[in-house]
């Protein structure tokens, strides 16, 4: 299924809404374990280490539907800047959707300790063991992950202001049901006129 000029496809819309729901579950269970010592930082361990896997494997699929089928053009009246940050930003998610789990895996190699996946599936080191590797990559991961969460902030305000202020249809784009955008007075436009009347000067 293509993109149609106003909305991505199924497949980039389920990808990111799952993701989305991942990336704020790991960052929770990251905080957990950060923040207790008790038994129960193994059990939050054995769900980070499959979720960051799994989060992996579904950025190179998500980047791949990207290249294969490019995401809406964003409308024409949004300024320069604002297209800059948003195009740095998604990029900017895509590398840090790849580099964390890659980073904590390799963190994990250099330490010694086997990525488990389960009870019985391990994965290969992807490092030598090596503890100044292993200090130096813990908290390249820790700063990667504060990066993370403050461009997962950034997103989710820019997609606010598109929805709510802006109501140009670039929010509605990735929505499950895709809703057209609407004017100053509530009434549904269509599409192609949204950037135009977002730009339009007030009536006197």
């Amino acid at each position: 299924m293509n993109a149609t000029p106003d909305r991505f496809t199924l497949a980039a819309r389920t990808l990111h809404w799952l993701m989305a729901v991942m990336i704020v579950a790991m960052l929770f269970i990251g905080v957990g374990m950060v923040a207790t010592v008790s038994a129960r930082h193994e059990w939050l361990l054995a769900i980070h280490k499959p979720l960051g896997i799994a989060i992996l494997l579904l950025a190179v699929i998500r980047l791949a539907v990207r290249l294969r089928h490019p995401p809406p053009p964003l409308p024409a009246d949004l300024p320069a800047l604002q297209k800059l940050a948003a195009l740095a930003s998604h990029w900017l998610l895509y590398f840090l959707m790849l580099a964390m789990p890659l980073i904590g895996w390799a963190m994990l190699s250099a330490g010694g300790y086997p990525v488990m996946l389960g009870d019985s599936l391990r994965l290969p080191p992807i490092f030598p063991t090596n503890p100044v590797a292993f200090a130096v990559l813990r908290h390249l991961h820790t700063a990667f992950a504060m990066l993370l969460f403050l461009t997962f902030l950034a997103h989710m305000g820019a997609a606010l202001y598109h929805g709510l202020i802006r109501r140009d249809g670039v929010f509605a784009s990735m929505l499950p049901a895709a809703s057209p955008p609407v004017d100053g007075d509530g009434e549904e436009v269509d599409a192609d006129n949204a950037g135009r009347l977002s730009a339009a000067p007030p009536d006197d």
